[in-house]
């Protein structure tokens, strides 16, 4: 029975462990946070990554949790409306259609459930070195003795150790497109009720969006900027920076700052695509946005997830033990979906892709091969 190692607990790695075990495979994940990760952004479930879902029994406990907007403004500096619609908002697209956003911790919570006694989770603990051999591959854990495994999978995000192990530093894959997003949780002090606010001031905005009722807010705040050199687990660091980009805006933005600073579930990062040539190294392969991030621009970075956990899950059982071959089938397959829903965060610098765009990159790929 093949044993695969997957790092990284949020939407790819636990979705990759339900059909690694569905197809008689043993996955384990190492997970560096003491537990799932609460918080984060609105998250959308789009064409292929619907059916992915329906065959996961996802799609019921998806629409029970779904976020219910109805519509969104789009404010001048000083807080005055200067749009409105509800036809469609900038976190979920248009709201008529077929596409389920969720906040990202149900999604992620839900596929926990659907793992938890079928995977083995090692919290708080991550990789910290990986040595191949012809057998398989010994692993090294910052907490946890040694342990080998057949396989490893990076599903470890944008600044994925993995990748960084076995391919290389994330300078040489990062394709940085010129923004910098934090998100966390406030109350909501606006009174927002299914209504999602965005405001612009020069080279720096906020998206706000209701949650969990209408009893919180999830934040959006961020700025335009080249390339910087940040700690990426330095979060006082990253507020203060914040503070500073931000600290000219007006309206209620003195307010979110302020909240930014005591919020239990900040994350920042920069707007950056992954782009590599190959995505296997050996043993060693990678999923989601630690092999092909499209960021948060394109909208599809959990479909994106979604669809290559199933894709590589196939292909491995497939190869009947062949890796390389699974590998190799699995790119094929997945690679022209990658690169056409990340075209979409490129498409309209500064602005959403197209719905026509939307709607055909989401459906670029045959879950049947």
């Amino acid at each position: 029975m093949t044993t695969v190692l997957i790092s990284g607990a949020s939407v790819a790695g636990p979705a990759l462990a339900y059909w690694l075990h569905r197809h008689g495979l043993t996955p384990t994940i190492v997970e560096r946070a003491p537990a799932l990760r609460a918080g984060g952004q609105a998250i959308d479930v789009r064409g292929a990554a619907l059916d992915v879902a329906a065959r996961m029994d996802l799609l019921e406990p998806l629409r029970a949790v779904r976020t219910r907007t109805r519509g969104m403004s789009v404010l001048d500096a000083d807080g005055n409306e200067i749009m409105r619609s509800t036809e469609h908002a900038y976190s979920s697209g248009r709201l008529d259609g077929d596409d389920i956003e969720v906040l990202r911790e149900d999604l992620v919570g839900l596929l926990y459930e659907r793992t938890a006694g079928s995977a083995e989770y090692m919290f708080d603990d991550s990789i910290t070195a990986i040595e191949q051999d012809e057998q398989g591959v010994r692993v090294e854990f910052e907490r946890s003795g040694s342990r080998r495994f057949d396989l490893v999978v990076g599903a470890d995000g944008l600044d994925s150790t993995v990748r960084r192990l076995a391919f290389g530093p994330e300078s040489h894959f990062a394709h940085h497109l010129g923004t910098y997003l934090a998100v966390f949780t406030a109350e909501n002090f606006l009174g927002l009720a299914d209504w999602q606010v965005w405001i612009r001031d020069g080279d720096a905005g906020a998206g706000l969006y209701p949650a969990r009722d209408n009893t919180e807010l999830r934040v959006n705040l961020g700025f335009t900027s080249g390339p910087l050199d940040h700690d990426h687990r330095d979060p006082g660091a990253q507020r203060a920076l914040l503070a500073e980009r931000l600290g000219s805006m007006r309206w209620e933005i003195p307010r979110l700052l302020k909240a930014m600073w005591q919020a239990p579930d900040f994350y920042f990062d920069a707007m950056a695509q992954i782009r590599l040539d190959s995505w296997s190294r050996g043993r060693v392969t990678l999923v989601g946005d630690a092999g092909y991030c499209a960021s948060p621009l394109s909208g599809q970075g959990t479909s994106l997830a979604l669809v290559g956990a199933y894709v590589l899950a196939a292909e491995l059982a497939a190869a009947d033990g062949d890796h390389r071959r699974a590998f190799v089938e699995y790119e094929r397959r997945m690679r022209p979906f990658a690169e056409a829903n990340q075209a979409l965060a490129t498409e309209n610098p500064g602005g959403p892709a197209s719905p026509e765009s939307v709607d055909a990159a989401k459906n670029a790929i045959s879950l049947d091969g």
